[in-house]
């Protein structure tokens, strides 16, 4: 078992993962990182656990948009390729 080690709103985490899986849980840290700063720019330290959670949301919000693009365009080209096998 490995360890990766992320830094979150000044606080260190050092959090197991399937060995190889160090970098990618790296870069999902990133993409939590970036959010929480941002929300901490604009509302300031309002406490860990309600930055967290404003976080999660807005990545979630975040993923589900991205979901939905991607069925649209996924009917689009199902679309697109009924015609021209028509």
């Amino acid at each position: 078992m490995a360890e990766a080690e992320v830094t979150l709103n000044g606080r260190i985490f050092r959090l197991s993962c399937a060995d190889g899986d160090e970098l990618r849980l790296r870069e999902l840290s990133e993409v939590v990182r970036v959010k929480l700063d941002s929300l901490i720019a604009e509302y300031g330290q309002v406490g860990d656990d309600r930055l967290l959670l404003l976080s999660a949301l807005l990545i979630a919000d975040d993923m589900l948009e991205a979901k939905s693009r991607a069925a649209a365009l996924e009917a689009l080209l199902a679309a697109v390729q009924d015609r021209s096998t028509a």
